[in-house]
């Protein structure tokens, strides 16, 4: 009775709440489980493409130094607690990336693709009448012949500037010769482990060559691991000197970075490099932003009669990554260059600018300070101290002047 009376006493409202509690408590604790589950089957699935994504590109992330290579790797000046670092840091704008994701030129590549003719690889079976010839291949891979010797920078002839076949930059023309056509070739230089210069698959069908690699150091065990003999492969420091024939090939600096994986930032160095022939010198800057030592370049190995200087895949966010067509002037000029060779553009959509503003600014920025230019549309053998002016190759579109999208590094040289 007792108890009966006092449930009488109890207000409608204090009632609903007692019996409402367990209730709210249940769809709460069914709500957390499905969340869990959900997460749960969320990261399973994450680690799932995670897991494929590696196990699928793995052989062209490459190698890890060990033993002498690494040993000797840990001896550079470049070499801080255990990676390289620029003497310079780099300098990123990480939420102004993001924000360039909604800022796409409409032509960062191109509506229809450039129509590259296939290379008469008789062409090659003269030299050079003055001693130097240039053949660009798009983004960065040329065949420069110069004084009797053939070098070739950083080659890539795989249809992705990436580790899957099916996944990353797409290139927009075909190769204009096959690497079994090309001439032989006496040295590959490559100036770093990016995958759009650093490619396992061009790599892997110049085994049979009897070409020299002269690469940075740190990369050479990426060469190893995919079957470049050791005794092909000559790793070096910046400032150091390799001998191929009568050439002389320098490792010159470059303010840049490294890594096929987010777990490899630096493990690898990053260069440019001299070519320092009998008659002709070519610079070649590799991926870079402005450096002091830009100064020191020019000093101890210009003039240069070609500068093949990186110019394209910039932007205000990464400035001290890729150099920009301003500054690509810029470091011609302090190299002490005759002639400068536009590079790294014109293959591959890699930022936000339109395909053809990097070679368009270069050009404006050239007329204003009197910098000889040189253009030449993909598989065309040039000299480049002899080379006219000739009409672009490339379509009219819209694009950003330096005035709009200026590209400032937080160093000059």
């Amino acid at each position: 009775m007792l108890s009966l009376a006092r449930a009488a006493t109890r207000s409608p409202t204090h009632d609903g709440a007692l019996r409402g509690t367990p209730a709210r408590m249940l769809v709460t604790r069914a709500w957390r489980r499905r969340l869990l589950r959900f997460a749960g089957w969320s990261a399973l699935a994450l680690l799932t493409a995670a897991g494929a994504l590696l196990a699928d590109g793995w052989r062209d992330f490459g190698a890890r130094t060990t033993g002498a290579r690494r040993v000797r790797m840990e001896r550079s000046p470049q070499w801080h607690d255990g990676h390289f670092e620029n003497p310079q840091p780099l300098w990123n704008d990480f939420w102004g990336s993001l924000a360039g994701f909604g800022h796409i030129s409409p032509h960062v590549s191109p509506v229809t693709p450039p129509v590259v003719p296939r290379i008469d690889p008789a062409r090659f079976a003269s030299p050079p009448a003055g001693g130097l010839r240039i053949t660009w291949f798009g983004h960065s891979s040329t065949l420069v012949e110069i004084d009797g010797h053939r070098i070739l920078t950083d080659p890539i002839w795989s249809d992705r500037a990436s580790p899957w076949t099916w996944l990353g930059p797409h290139r927009w023309y075909p190769p204009p010769i096959a690497l079994a056509d090309l001439p032989r070739i006496d040295a590959v230089v490559i100036s770093h482990d990016h995958f759009d210069h650093l490619d396992r698959r061009t790599i892997e069908a110049m085994r049979a060559w009897t070409a020299v690699f002269v690469v940075p150091l740190g990369i050479g065990a990426h060469l190893a691991y995919w079957g470049i003999p050791e005794n092909r492969i000559v790793e070096l420091d910046w400032w150091e000197a390799a001998q191929v024939g009568e050439l002389t090939i320098v490792a010159t600096p470059a303010r840049h970075a490294s890594g096929r994986m987010l777990v490899d930032y630096g493990a690898t160095l990053w260069a440019g490099f001299a070519l320092l022939g009998r008659s002709h010198r070519v610079y070649y800057s590799g991926d870079t932003g402005p450096f002091p030592a830009l100064n020191d370049i020019g000093r101890r190995y210009g003039p240069f009669d070609v500068t093949m200087v990186e110019s394209g895949q910039y932007n205000r966010a990464w400035p001290d990554w890729h150099i920009g067509p301003e500054q690509a002037v810029l470091a011609h000029q302090v190299v002490r260059g005759q002639v400068i060779f536009p590079v790294h553009w014109g293959l591959f959509p890699l930022a936000f600018h339109a395909w053809t503003e990097p070679v368009e600014r270069v050009l404006a920025r050239a007329a204003i300070v009197g910098a000889a230019v040189v253009t030449p549309p993909p598989g065309e053998s040039i000299d480049p101290l002899l080379a006219r002016p000739a009409a672009p190759w490339w379509p009219k579109v819209p694009w950003e002047t330096a005035a709009q999208h200026a590209i400032v590094s937080t160093l000059f040289p």
